[in-house]
């Protein structure tokens, strides 16, 4: 399965490609436009006033000014007109009278038409030049006024002298700006060489140096790495947001398909979680440290990470976590947990038998042989009120036995394990009573920690205690575990529970899954778990949904 980011990036030699090209016809369009811009300028400057020159000449020609006053003029002007045509090498030449028909003109189908204005100024008898269509082609011509100069009509307007020039293609202005063509071309040559430089240096730096056939291979061993291994690998970038995941990793954190280039923000992603992801460390401490078996519940899940920060020549690129599922083994050593139990209790078992041997054989040895019946005696009557007092109270099996187990360990710590006057259990189906045995074990075993470590000697205190209620209804199971210790610190009742911890991490550091575990259960079962300071000491709490009891089930069936 191929990691794709949220948008497809371009390949390498595609970027470079695109930024050449880009280049180059940047230069070459910046040195067509200058060239074109200065041929025109050149043109409408020069041109321009020849032409001007030449529509103020004929307008002023003796000639011009007498035939425009008489009937049928185009026959002696029209020899003139062609006559400056040919001698100058202007496009067109005419002449309109006072109401601005063309009388006569080098292009005789213009003749009879309006002689297209360049402004009002013409009308009354001042001249213009610019840019007009003449016959659908653009000209620059110039307009000068033809004015009387006999007695009779002195300093009236006759008519209109107009002179045209056809602008060159473009084709045409590139050729005439060959002279400095060379030098535009020079100075682009040396910015797209400047340009090229540059832009090698930025994919230089943007690959560390690599060249490409490099960085295929290690893509190559990127992809064989990420998706060869059974840990999730997550990389995030200094700003949190995630560079790259593989499959495993996107499974075990529940990521989208487009997680990559997205921000744990955007995901969603805060807590325990964000914490380890992102490097924050807590209070007092260095920031972005690099993070070793650390241990977060994620939506049912049970993932042990690793964190390290990355670098290159001194600066920070981001960070990379490995995720490690522990759901499984976690689930296997609940399963296991029956056993387990039972095995301690016969450890526990044969431990506190030896004692009582070498009890029994000492007195034997001094010759009190009563002493020894009744020690004896006192054995199987306490053990008996024991077995009684407990299987009365808590009637399934592996529970009951769980219960013994860790009585017989309590008391190796010198911690008295009591149940309490209130306690009641049935016997439950198979994988309620592993569930309750899991959730029980587990806040037992921090109990009892606890207790021994709130001993002034360290050895255990003879004060030390534990105490178990279970409470069952029609639906429900509620664990109750007391002890004498000192307590869970106002600031870690949630943090025990989402870190993992135990009763003895909170006080010394180190992580665990027994807290982790414990809550997962119970919230599996619809439940959850909590934990208070009383007087004595901590009080956890647990709550979790069983099914019906199997004694009553079994009732129902007879």
């Amino acid at each position: 399965m191929v990691i794709t980011s949220r948008q497809r990036r371009q390949t390498l030699a595609g970027e470079l490609l695109v930024w050449q090209l880009a280049i180059v016809v940047i230069v070459l369009a910046a040195v067509a436009a200058v060239s074109l811009a200065q041929s025109k300028s050149t043109f409408d400057r020069v041109e321009g006033r020849r032409v001007t020159a030449l529509a103020e000449e004929m307008a002023g020609n003796p000639l011009v000014r007498t035939q425009l006053v008489r009937p049928a003029p185009a026959e002696m002007l029209a020899p003139l007109l062609q006559s400056t045509l040919t001698r100058s090498g202007v496009t067109s030449a005419a002449v309109a009278g006072r109401d601005g028909e063309i009388v006569a003109s080098t292009n005789p189908t213009l003749v009879g038409t309006r002689m297209p204005s360049g402004g009002p100024q013409v009308v009354d008898g001042r001249g213009w030049s610019g840019e007009l269509p003449v016959n659908g082609v653009i000209e620059l011509v110039a307009q000068a006024p033809v004015l009387g100069a006999q007695d009779g009509n002195a300093g009236d307007h006759l008519g209109t002298v107009m002179i045209g020039r056809a602008s060159p293609s473009v084709w045409q202005r590139l050729v005439g700006a060959s002279s400095y063509l060379l030098v535009y071309l020079g100075v682009a040559s040396v910015l797209g060489v400047a340009g090229s430089w540059l832009l090698a240096r930025r994919i230089k730096r943007q690959t560390f140096g690599m060249e490409p056939r490099e960085i295929a291979g290690l893509a190559e061993h990127r992809e064989a790495m990420l998706f060869g291994i059974a840990e999730g690998v997550v990389a995030l970038d200094p700003h949190q947001r995630l560079t790259l995941v593989n499959a495993v990793g996107r499974r075990l954190l529940d990521l989208p398909e487009n997680c990559v280039g997205m921000s744990l923000a955007d995901l969603g992603i805060e807590g325990r979680l964000y914490d380890v992801l992102a490097g924050t460390a807590p209070e007092g401490e260095p920031g972005d440290l690099a993070r070793r078996d650390e241990v977060v519940v994620r939506r049912g899940r049970v993932l042990v990470m690793n964190r390290m920060d990355v670098t290159k020549d001194g600066r920070r690129l981001g960070s990379v976590t490995t995720l490690r599922d522990r759901t499984e083994l976690a689930q296997l050593e609940r399963e296991l947990g029956s056993f387990r139990s039972t095995t301690e209790l016969l450890r526990a078992q044969a431990h506190e038998f030896s004692n009582q041997l070498h009890t029994i054989s000492g007195l034997i040895q001094i010759g009190e042989h009563d002493e020894v019946v009744r020690y004896v005696r006192a054995l199987r009557k306490h053990r008996e009120s024991l077995d009684l007092h407990l299987t009365s109270r808590v009637r399934d099996r592996a529970v009951a036995a769980l219960l013994m187990a860790k009585s017989a360990l309590a008391a190796e710590r010198k911690v008295r394990l009591k149940i309490s006057e209130r306690t009641a259990l049935d016997r439950l189906e198979p994988t309620d009573s592993a569930d309750v045995a899991t959730v029980l074990g587990n806040l037992v075993d921090n109990a009892v920690d606890a207790a021994a470590s709130g001993s002034r000697t360290g050895d255990g205190d003879p004060d030390a205690w534990v105490e178990v209620e279970l409470r069952q209804d029609a639906s429900s199971v509620e664990i109750v575990v007391r002890d004498s210790g000192p307590g869970v610190a106002p600031e870690l009742a949630q943090e025990v529970f989402s870190h993992g911890f135990t009763t003895k991490a909170a006080q010394g550091g180190d992580r665990g899954i027994g807290l982790a575990l414990t809550r997962l259960v119970c919230k599996r079962r619809g439940g959850e778990v909590s934990v208070t300071n009383t007087r004595a000491g901590a009080m956890f709490t647990a709550r979790m949904s069983v099914g019906r009891p199997a004694d009553r089930a079994t009732e129902g069936v007879r």
